[in-house]
């Protein structure tokens, strides 16, 4: 198998892929040490079945190469991208280079869209649609050492190889279904450069706590801020900062001095001083003075709160139904909250609109409205006008 660390066989392998119809890729890459993920391995193959058909690029052994020939191949809009689960894989090159394949398919969003079940993995794929199996071995495996075994090119370059066969079954299946175009609705997430930015301002909404006093919120708000864009500027896990049982507990004690911050049950030592510990003491002393009309709301407990439970019941009934009778995961269609804001009167949903308002939006309404029931009808679930 060949491996990539030059420029010019980046190149050269990405001329030959323009000529195809699709590419299948693929990375390998460490995320624990840094807030933005180190690409340690790229995986490439274009259709057939010989050596020259699939490659590894090597950026750490390849230090000087340039990524700019792969970039032009995702611009070229005549080749389709392939990726299984693409998100952490496209985060990468956005933020590379500000830069997102086009067009692309996501074998794991088409695969839950063709019956395969909810968020399947791709060894499953391999082992339905490929017939074959995938050596587990290396999965754990530290990528961004060097050299690299024989056995981890080995499973690196399975994960492009059996993925051209996984490619044009869902292909086919979608374009015989016609559902090819819920695929398209689904890309549109991960095509859009908003899904891979994150707004410091709206951090504190990813942190989990059951306090929703205004104040309260507010100082969690601005230690989230902080801890967000301390993470992004010096590219460190936002667990290295502090944890989120430390931001919780730091708004409940509000710390005005450094001598408070040393009083922290949960705050890790480096943070009690220095950068991390002015910051700290500053987002505290803003949450604090922060006007009443600018602090944040609970949303999500309230309109939780004013959720009619039997009618969230019956809805999860007919997604059942629903995702049965179609084939396509459940998730897919519509999620556990989507269900409870679908009950609790919100319209404007994702589950309510495209191809889902087709297959369970339209009847989801006309259940709200009373205007359908659910009967059973064999081993199923059917709607019946009232």
């Amino acid at each position: 198998m060949k491996t990539i660390t030059t420029t010019d066989d980046l190149a050269a392998f990405c001329a030959m892929a323009r000529k195809h119809p699709y590419v299948t890729l693929d990375t390998e890459f460490l995320r624990e040490r840094t807030y933005y993920s180190k690409l340690c391995l790229l995986q490439m193959a274009v259709p057939g079945a010989d050596d020259d058909t699939a490659v590894l690029v090597d950026p750490i052994a390849g230090a000087e190469m340039s990524m700019e020939p792969l970039y032009e191949l995702f611009r070229d809009t005549s080749v389709v991208k392939v990726f299984h689960a693409a998100r952490q894989d496209l985060e990468i090159f956005h933020v590379d280079a500000g830069v997102i394949p086009d067009p692309l398919f996501d074998t794991q969003v088409a695969a839950m869209v063709c019956g395969f079940g909810e968020q399947v993995g791709y060894e499953t794929l391999v082992k339905r649609i490929a017939k074959q199996t995938v050596d587990k071995s290396s999965r754990f495996t530290d990528w961004s050492r060097r050299p690299l075994t024989e056995a981890q090119k080995v499973y690196a370059l399975a994960d492009v190889t059996h993925l051209r066969v996984i490619y044009e079954y869902l292909a086919k299946k979608l374009a015989s279904s016609g559902r090819d175009k819920w695929v398209a609705e689904e890309l549109s997430v991960l095509t859009d450069p908003a899904t891979y930015r994150t707004d410091p301002a709206d951090a504190w909404q990813r942190v989990k706590t059951r306090n929703t006093s205004p104040k309260f919120l507010a100082i969690l708000r601005e230690l989230a801020r902080f801890r967000e864009e301390y993470a992004q500027s010096h590219d460190v896990p936002r667990s290295r900062v502090y944890k989120d049982d430390a931001l919780v507990e730091l708004a409940s004690t509000k710390p005005v001095t450094h001598q408070d911050l040393g009083r922290s049950r949960l705050l890790l030592r480096e943070a009690r001083k220095g950068d991390i510990a002015d910051g700290i003491l500053a987002a505290v002393k803003a949450g604090l003075e922060c006007p009443a009309e600018r602090m944040p709301r609970a949303e999500a407990l309230e309109d939780r709160a004013q959720v009619n439970p039997a009618l969230a019941d019956l809805l999860r009934v007919l997604l059942k139904a629903k995702s049965e009778s179609y084939g396509v995961a459940a998730k897919l269609i519509a999620s556990a909250s989507d269900l409870d804001a679908i009950a609790a009167g919100m319209r404007d949903l994702p589950a309510l609109r495209g191809w889902r308002l087709d297959v369970f939006g339209a009847d989801a309404l006309r259940l709200c409205k009373g205007e359908v029931a659910l009967a059973v009808k064999g081993s199923g679930v059917e709607t019946v006008d009232l």
